[in-house]
């Protein structure tokens, strides 16, 4: 294996991605790939026909990683590992993707009020030609919530741009009864999976 250089590019605007990085000590810069251009996103988030959410949420970790990857030779950036996630969540075999408008979260609130859905986030790392994934799925039981509630919810801007549209590091915490798996995993980064594949690729952990 080639040496290795221990800072990375996170390829995420999400800064619970980012804070959660700092959180295990990794040194990190962002590479941003292109979205809400004039051409679309550089990975478009589409679900193909017939593609279950496992295969989803990893297919489009993997191409944020490729694309990524490219991004940082085609710039003449210094050479480093691309790190890069996805999180999909899934009721009964439907993904929730980010609701576009409060329609689509009142929507989405409804159906996870009161059940059971599974959140999946995949983790991928690219150096050259070397790659490295992992997924993890966690549990979450949301409680029974009120229309009034969902509706007080919907009108903040927390729900937007978020999978499943909630945040469970914002004030959607009190709608969950009970977790089974990774809390950072649910917010974005799971954490422990993400140490192992750094450690795997040769970047110090502690």
């Amino acid at each position: 294996m080639r040496p290795i250089d221990q800072k990375i590019y996170l390829a995420s605007k999400s800064p619970r991605r980012r804070e959660l990085l700092r959180q295990i000590g990794v040194e990190f810069e962002l590479l941003l790939l292109r979205e809400n251009a004039a051409r679309g996103p550089d990975v478009p988030e589409l679900v193909e026909p017939g593609e279950t959410p496992l295969a989803y949420v990893e297919r489009v970790t993997r191409e944020k990683a490729e694309t990524a990857s490219a991004t940082m030779l085609s710039r003449r950036l210094r050479v480093r590992p691309v790190l890069t996630a996805d999180t999909t969540v899934t009721l009964n075999g439907h993904i929730l993707n980010k609701p576009a408008n409060e329609t689509e979260a009142l929507s989405m609130l409804r159906m996870l009020s009161g059940s059971t859905h599974q959140v999946l986030t995949s983790i991928a790392l690219r150096h050259l030609d070397e790659f490295w994934q992992a997924t993890h799925t966690s549990e979450v039981t949301f409680a029974t919530l009120s229309e009034e509630t969902m509706r007080a919810y919907c009108a903040l801007p927390e729900p937007y741009d978020k999978a499943g549209g909630y945040a469970i590091q914002g004030r959607a915490a009190q709608f969950i009864s009970h977790i089974s798996g990774s809390h950072s995993g649910i917010m974005g980064l799971p954490l422990h999976e993400t140490a192992q594949l750094l450690q795997q690729a040769g970047i110090r952990i502690l």
